[in-house]
């Protein structure tokens, strides 16, 4: 699923009139009207209330304007609080302030924070008329802010917030809770804070990134007539990772009858040190239980037995060069195991000792086959930037925030505020034009960044993965999907994409408290049901697809 920035969505606009001849006022009309479905779909009939509308200065106050008038036809009292002069009103937006002047229906000017301070008392009128209020629609700004909330804006999105104001009404947002930088999710300033949101062709990057998706509520995608065509011509280069593109991705991965460990791939796991066998153990463990044939684990030579007593179905390679930690004097060793593997995980639990750096140089520079790093192997890296074009094969990144800060010498901060940009600088900086770099930067909404230009964003993954361990797991997953064939690339999404999906269901059975090793062990079950035939509508990030009547797509449920 496209996720266009707020410049491809304008681009998408205009496309839509200029190449395909379609009225951007017809697509205000659909987004309205699709946004009125959604509400009484979502929350009942609405007759007989009414519904405070805050109009913004922009098209998304003229798409607010469309939903007033919908909902009055429907026998729902609008009341239209403008935040700004409505002569300042141009286009399309005009045009509807035109028909809404036309049909009487109420309005108010409230473009100072003094006049914002009356909009509680117009209510408190409107319920002593015994009309329950059925919406609050937030029409104030769309995907187009780029600056920092202030002034009586602000005040009235605070307004909208606080639970005495109409208590228990829902909030809908119309394209993007306003306050929201769609290209990132940042906050800016203030933020309505919507319980649905009904955007229009395509979700946005800022409603799943930065924690955007706690501000958007459940979150629906109507179609306004915006031809496909249109959307593939765009070339959008980020997309939303769903259970669909799981199952898309991962088809590589359906094992023939006569399939055996040999044919799964054999995966090289370079991990652990005195104090931190667990992590090396974790990486397995989650290549492993993601469908590799052979997992062989070197480690050094104190934490052998811990490691060979706790997984058994591994083999492990001990490495004597340093009795507590990997030295380069392993390296015979470990390049004699290297030869005939599929991919290899380098970095958990491995410690930064001297020897160990060295050996970590090395083997970034000189092994051939694909090379998952995370942890140490990226801290290391990131004291050694010169050698980060030097990959001897293709190679996949794994940082957090932090990690990723100290690569690219940024604070965390940076890296959060603006994620895409971060995940794409960082696979840009990697870059070998011999082989494929992928960057995925973990969190709420993990990013997957090829060097390419490609971006995907993930839909799973919960509050609950705030634990140790989880991160040496996934970078285990990513290596055996490797092996079993899926590219760089695939395997980094699907990867994230099962990772998160297993968490999950153990965060809907038990809350958080959850370990990662319990992860690791339900990612068979998860495997299975999101490879299962059928589609699904609902589920990532309250994602829900439908689209709007007209002489445009017909109305269903999903593709």
């Amino acid at each position: 699923m496209k996720l266009p920035t707020a410049s491809e969505m304008l681009q998408l606009d205009r496309a839509a009139s200029e190449d395909y001849g379609i009225p951007s006022i017809l697509l205000m009309e659909n987004a309205g009207m699709g946004t009125v479905n959604m509400i009484e779909r979502e929350i009942g009939p609405c007759g007989g209330t009414y519904a405070p509308i805050f109009v913004g200065p922009g098209n998304n106050g003229g798409d607010g304007l469309v939903i007033g008038r919908h909902l009055s036809q429907r026998g729902c009292q609008p009341i239209f609080f403008f935040l700004v002069n409505p002569s300042l009103l141009r286009g399309d937006a005009a045009v509807n302030l035109a028909i809404i002047r036309k049909l009487r229906l109420p309005f108010h000017v409230v473009d100072s924070p003094k006049r914002v301070e009356t909009i509680a008392v117009l209510l408190q009128q409107m319920e002593m008329r015994g009309l329950p209020c059925h919406v609050i629609v937030d029409a104030i700004f769309g995907v187009g802010l780029n600056r920092e909330v202030a002034d009586h804006f602000a005040d009235a999105i605070n307004l909208v917030n606080k639970p005495a104001f109409a208590a228990k009404v829902p909030r809908v947002a119309v394209d993007i809770p306003s306050g929201i930088d769609a290209d990132t999710g940042k906050v800016l300033g203030a933020c309505i804070r919507a319980d649905l949101t009904a955007t229009y062709c395509c979700a946005k990057p800022g409603h799943f990134l930065h924690g955007g998706s706690e501000w958007t509520g459940k979150l629906e995608i109507v179609d306004i007539g915006i031809p496909p065509e249109a959307i593939a011509r765009a070339r959008i280069s980020t997309e939303l990772v769903t259970r669909d593109t799981f199952r898309h991705l991962a088809r590589p991965l359906q094992r023939a009858k006569g399939a055996h460990k040999g044919t799964q791939g054999h995966i090289l796991v370079i991990a652990g040190s005195r104090g931190k066998s667990g992590a090396a153990i974790l990486a397995a463990r989650g290549a492993l239980r993601s469908g590799a044939g052979l997992v062989s684990l070197c480690v050094p030579s104190a934490v052998e037995d811990a490691v060979a007593s706790t997984l058994v179905e591994a083999m492990t390679i001990p490495c004597p060069g340093s009795r507590d930690f990997m030295s380069v004097d392993d390296w015979p060793t470990i390049f004699s195991a290297a030869i005939d593997k599929k991919a290899v995980v380098i970095g958990p639990g491995l410690g930064q000792a001297e020897p160990t750096r060295e050996l970590v140089l090395q083997l970034y520079r000189q092994l051939p086959c694909p090379m998952v790093l995370d942890a140490d192997a990226i801290n290391i890296l990131a004291q050694a930037r010169h050698s980060l074009t030097e990959a001897g094969g293709p190679r996949i990144f794994t940082p957090h925030p932090g990690e990723l800060a100290r690569l690219l010498q940024k604070s965390p901060s940076d890296i959060q505020n603006n994620r895409i940009d971060a995940a794409l600088l960082g696979s840009s900086l990697f870059r070998n034009d011999h082989h494929d770099t992928i960057l995925v930067l973990k969190g709420a909404g993990t990013i997957i960044a090829s060097s390419d230009g490609t971006i995907f964003i993930n839909t799973t993954g919960n509050p609950g993965m705030a634990t140790a361990g989880m991160g040496d797991v996934l970078s285990g997953m990513i290596g055996a999907l490797v092996g079993q064939g899926l590219s760089p690339m695939d395997a980094a999404v699907a990867g994230v994409y099962l990772h998160g999906a297993a968490a999950d269901s153990l965060f809907q059975q038990h809350g958080a408290g959850f370990l990662a090793s319990q992860v690791a062990d339900g990612i068979p079950d998860v495997a299975s049901r999101s490879l299962a035939a059928g589609s699904q509508c609902r589920g990532e990030g309250g994602l829900t697809r439908r689209w709007a009547p007209g002489p445009f797509p017909a109305n269903t449920d999903c593709t």
